[in-house]
């Protein structure tokens, strides 16, 4: 999807609301400019005949002008504002289900800078609506005003209609400028906002290595780019709205200047002269106008290439089509996988199977778990989920068979209960065995943002009882107990081996506790299989073993 084509759909969307706030604010546009006109006539007609029923009429007239003028301008832009409304909405959905799409997407864009698209580029990219309603009510202005000057004297329509474009061609001439500008602007905003999240993310950490200066200095640094590119996109525009307002201005006192001398020679009435001088003031606020939508258009141009960007990226991985998993097959089974530091990895998991995995380098736990999950790009050996090849199954069978939950637990502002996402009648249970008893009776404990009023180790429980809930056929768990005390991980490790009795579990932790509970552990050393067998035969013959998982 190209830019002009996401702007154009966002009109299409909404295209009833549209043609009504255009016809209505076309029409408050008409009526202001046949305002000068009519106040004109009334002049000739009323005030130098001095008759009463003249003046009655004018007063009329007015009247019904002004209650069309306000009434049109109130509802049509309502209309325009609604489309607008709705259009970021549907835009704001459409980034979401991009992002949370199970097969990922190659953007290459930091959690940040997609969240920065989500809400900023989305709202101005629907601006388009704005943009596009202005510039018609606009030009109808300026149409409205061209014929009635025409109709007062033919030279000085013709004047106004060679200065008018010309005057609107200088206006767009930086259009351009302003548009490259806003996008570099839009982008540096997305960038110190991704490194914002990230710094708050791993705020503990970056204290506990004494690296918070150096944060705090980079994210300085990017602010500070992001104050030069806004700085130089606002001077853009305000430079294009001072040549809008240099060049109005010229062309009202050319306009008022010809037609006053004009009414001296007796060419013009008095009534015409005020509404050639009214109109000629009336002109420089269309114009501005013109000026400020093509400002709008171009903030609303920058913003939908970004989007664009988004919702045209290929996803990660394709989806497969078979959608039947064979419960007598494996439900996992690696037959000579090499990729990142694994090296010829063999390991099937038969049902109802717990197996743990110990890496003594955690980039062998990484790559095996991207492996797991579908979302290695390229590797060679093969990986099965039930019999099938995994690339060959469809994303939604392979969500629900493999679930991968994790140390990192992604909470959301709600209560407890609505991060559990599910109701059930084991919830107690569930919750017990992943060492969360204590927060059974908070369940609805309001949560905000990302949990943070939670603990460590309460975040990470609460991921284990949400994914314990799910009850897949084969869950992985990475670290599941690396926040937690001594005393909770043996609970956890206890509660982990009932509930997942007679289903599928991969757990990659160098726990004893867990690893105790498991029916094998394999090893994986230098990205290989070194070993396998029970903790308790490999505790005491492993020295290796010990090292790494005995404290």
């Amino acid at each position: 999807m190209s830019t002009g084509e996401l702007l154009r759909r966002a009109i299409r969307r909404h295209r009833g609301r549209m043609t009504v706030g255009i016809l209505l604010t076309a029409l408050h546009q008409a009526t202001e400019a046949a305002v000068p006109v009519t106040i004109g006539i009334f002049v000739d007609q009323a005030v130098a005949s001095g008759e009463l029923m003249p003046l009655v009429w004018c007063v009329v007239m007015l009247f019904a002008l002004f209650a069309v003028l306000s009434n049109a301008w109130k509802l049509g832009a309502r209309q325009i504002v609604r489309a607008i409304e709705f259009e970021t909405h549907e835009l704001r959905l459409e980034i979401a289900q991009r992002v949370l799409d199970p097969r990922g997407q190659r953007t290459g864009l930091r959690s940040g800078e997609l969240l920065s698209i989500a809400t900023s580029d989305a709202e101005k990219a629907a601006l388009v609506m704005r943009a596009l309603s202005l510039g018609c009510a606009a030009g109808t202005a300026l149409l409205v005003s061209s014929v009635s000057l025409l109709l007062v004297d033919v030279p000085l329509g013709i004047g106004v209609l060679i200065g008018v474009p010309l005057v609107v061609l200088g206006i767009q001439g930086l259009s351009p400028l302003l548009t490259r500008r806003t996008s570099t602007q839009q982008e540096a905003v997305a960038q110190t906002t991704a490194l914002a999240t990230d710094l708050v993310g791993g705020l503990r950490t970056l204290r506990g290595i004494g690296a918070q200066h150096n944060a705090a200095a980079r994210y300085r640094r990017s602010s500070q780019d992001t104050l030069r590119a806004t700085l130089r996109a606002v001077s853009t525009a305000g430079l294009q709205d001072g040549v809008s307002i240099a060049l109005s201005g010229l062309l009202l006192a050319a306009v008022a200047g010809v037609a006053g001398w004009f009414a001296l020679n007796g060419r013009i009435s008095i009534g015409e002269l005020i509404t050639v001088v009214g109109l000629a003031q009336f002109i420089a606020e269309p114009v501005g106008t013109l000026g400020y939508a093509s400002q709008v258009l171009a903030g609303s141009r920058a913003s939908a290439g970004r989007l664009a960007s988004v919702l045209s990226s290929p996803p990660l991985v394709e989806s497969g089509t078979t959608t039947v998993v064979d419960p007598a097959q494996p439900l996992l089974q690696l037959d000579g996988v090499s990729y990142k530091t694994l090296a010829d990895v063999d390991l099937t998991l038969r049902p109802g199977e717990s197996v743990g995995v110990l890496c003594y380098d955690p980039r062998d736990a990484d790559a095996l778990l991207t492996v797991v999950a579908g979302r290695a790009l390229e590797y060679s050996g093969a990986v099965r989920v039930g019999g099938t090849a995994i690339d060959e199954l469809d994303i939604d069978v392979l969500r629900n068979t493999v679930l991968l939950e994790r140390h990192e637990t992604d909470l959301f502002e709600g209560t407890l209960r609505t991060n559990l996402l599910v109701e059930s009648p084991s919830l107690e249970r569930v919750m017990t065995a992943a060492g969360a008893a204590d927060l059974i009776e908070e369940l609805d404990r309001p949560l905000a943002d990302r949990g943070q009023a939670l603990s460590g180790g309460q975040r990470q429980r609460l991921g284990l009882a949400r994914a314990l809930l799910a009850e897949p056929p084969l869950l992985v768990l990475h670290d599941p107990s690396t926040a937690v005390d001594a005393v909770t991980e043996e609970l956890l490790a206890e509660g982990l081996a009932e509930v997942r009795s007679g289903l599928t579990t991969l757990v990659l932790t160098s726990s004893p506790a867990l690893l105790g509970k498991m029916d094998r552990v394999v090893v994986l050393a230098d990205g290989a299989v070194v070993t396998e067998g029970a903790h308790a035969e490999l505790a005491e013959t492993d020295a290796t073993y010990q090292e790494a998982v005995l404290r």
